[in-house]
């Protein structure tokens, strides 16, 4: 696939950085970068009223951080969720943005 291509199909394609690790990481996740997406926007909109974190949606999805927060950053680039403005602590011990639906 063509550097171009890919960052032009962002939030669509997985993004990379211009690293050669990171372009095999984002080809790796495309095929189910579709499926993940639809899963973490499922649990976002339907199955947690209060909204979830990046944290919340993996823990809920059996799925590594790495693997979803991306998938949860496209969402939010397509528009099909948003900040609701509250925080709660992640694995990490870190503020999290809670993420809700859009309207």
């Amino acid at each position: 696939m063509d550097d171009q291509l890919s960052l032009l199909d962002y939030p669509n394609w997985p993004g990379f950085r211009a690293r050669d690790t990171s372009k095999a990481a984002a080809d790796a996740v495309q095929p189910k970068a579709a499926n993940l997406r639809e899963r973490a926007l499922f649990e976002i909109r339907i199955m947690r009223g209060t909204g979830m974190t990046a944290d919340e949606v993996a823990a809920a999805l059996k799925q590594d951080i790495l693997t979803i927060r991306p998938r949860v950053a496209e969402l939010a680039r397509m528009s099909l969720i948003k900040d609701s403005g509250q925080r709660r602590q992640n694995k990490s011990g870190k503020s999290a943005i809670v993420w809700v639906r859009s309207e």
